[in-house]
């Protein structure tokens, strides 16, 4: 029997996937070389098609915060699966996961599920449109709300501009209602409001950017973008699909005491299975139907297996103790990956996800970021996968610990990185 290969699969996969991937980042563009063909996931780590054992520190994009194969995520799953399949209607297992939900979110008075981030943040957006019938939102360069046309917006000449399109297929105008302003400045936001705040349905922002690797708001922005959005009548949505249970229990805006009107969330909230959601004020979510006018439905939305292992993983983050735990490991990584790499990169870090930069000091935003040693991070990917590190294979992609990453890891880790110097 032939024994399979990563360079076999991947030869496979070009001929029946575009790139030989089904999301673009899998296919290692970014530093090069063959992705790795996962058949196990135990905690910490992987095991590829070979055999290799790596140390995970994609962690399916931030989902899997329990690590790989968590007993209870595989328990739930398994009880959830063996009672049936979706009937497409409800079930108890919605009402279980939106409880624990809006226990840790006070500011989701009332929320849907849907079945991906993209389809939480285009329904949001819809629906601070229909509230306040405006067309235009504020989004920031940098930040990646998924890939619904206006969102695939990319900044134009100026500090603050109409969206030109950013992805072939996208017409102007699904973008011309889409304002870009660079991530952390808040007076950029201030002159688009004082220019178009009548047209200005909503601001869009991950309130810690992770789509540019780890940039963390300043003191000052998150509370800029809630005045001036109290201020003109527009409504605030926190993208909170990766730093949502991630960052702290309650997400990013319970971190930095910012209450938004609408948040979105995904990623940790499914255990690892497909999910998205956005919920928030109750006067804002009963426009939508059948209460509303505004029309959004899913045939796998609040499927039950993945509600079920969403609420698995939910009851064990809200163990007493748990995210200082991530917070230690996460911050005696970073620390110590700094050590590792002085004078050759920078650490950003909030709660259990981080980013090594290849320039002097963290970006303060997406100008910033763009002006890291991208071939230097390259270079340092495929030495840690050398020594069976996995690191996301982008300079521009945050990595994220689970509750496996004990300090064994953490240790080796730092050792390895140390060891590429």
């Amino acid at each position: 029997m032939r024994t399979a290969t990563n360079a076999g699969l991947f030869e496979r996969a070009r001929q029946i996937f575009p790139g030989g991937v089904n999301s673009p980042v899998r296919a290692f563009g970014a530093v090069g070389g063959t992705p790795r063909f996962v058949v196990r996931g135990e905690g910490a780590y992987l095991w590829d098609v070979e055999g290799a054992r790596l140390l995970d520190y994609i962690a399916s994009w931030g989902a899997v915060i329990l690590g790989h194969g968590a007993p209870p995520v595989v328990e739930a799953v398994q009880q959830a699966v063996g009672q049936g399949a979706a009937a497409g209607v409800p079930s108890p297992a919605e009402l279980d996961l939106a409880g624990l939900i809006q226990a840790a979110l006070p500011s989701v008075e009332r929320l849907r599920f849907v079945s991906s981030g993209t389809e939480a943040v285009m329904s949001a957006i819809r629906v601070a449109r229909a509230a306040t019938g405006r067309p235009a939102i504020v989004k920031f360069a940098g930040c990646y709300h998924g890939h619904a046309d206006p969102l695939l917006a990319r900044s134009g000449s100026g500090v603050a501009t109409l969206g030109l399109p950013d992805s072939a297929g996208v017409p102007a105008e699904a973008t011309r209602h889409t304002l870009v302003a660079p991530y952390n400045d808040a007076e950029a936001v201030a002159d688009l409001f004082r220019t178009a705040g009548d047209h200005i349905a909503a601001v869009v922002v991950e309130p810690v950017a992770a789509n540019m690797g780890v940039v963390l708001p300043q003191p000052d922005f998150l509370p800029a973008l809630r005045e001036l959005t109290w201020r003109y009548g527009a409504v605030l949505i926190f993208d909170e699909v990766i730093t949502g249970f991630r960052v702290a229990w309650g997400g990013a805006q319970r971190r930095y005491g910012i209450t938004p009107d609408l948040t979105c969330l995904g990623k940790v909230i499914g255990g690892g299975l497909p999910v998205g959601a956005y919920g928030g004020r109750r006067d804002l979510m009963e426009q939508v139907a059948p209460l509303g006018p505004v029309y959004q439905a899913g045939t796998l939305a609040g499927h039950p297996v993945v509600m079920a292992a969403g609420a698995a993983v939910l009851r064990r983050l809200a163990d007493p103790g748990v995210y200082d735990v991530l917070e230690a490991r996460a911050s005696r990584l970073a620390a110590g990956l700094r050590r590792a790499l002085d004078g050759r990169a920078s650490v950003a870090q909030a709660g259990a996800m981080l980013t090594v930069f290849f320039r002097p000091a963290p970006p303060l935003d997406d100008a910033q970021a763009r002006q890291c040693d991208t071939r230097a991070y390259a270079a340092f990917f495929h030495a840690m996968l050398a020594r069976g590190i996995l690191l996301p294979p982008s300079q521009f992609e945050a990595w994220f610990l689970t509750l496996a990453h004990a300090d064994e890891e953490v240790a080796a880790t730092v050792a390895a990185a140390e060891e590429t110097a």
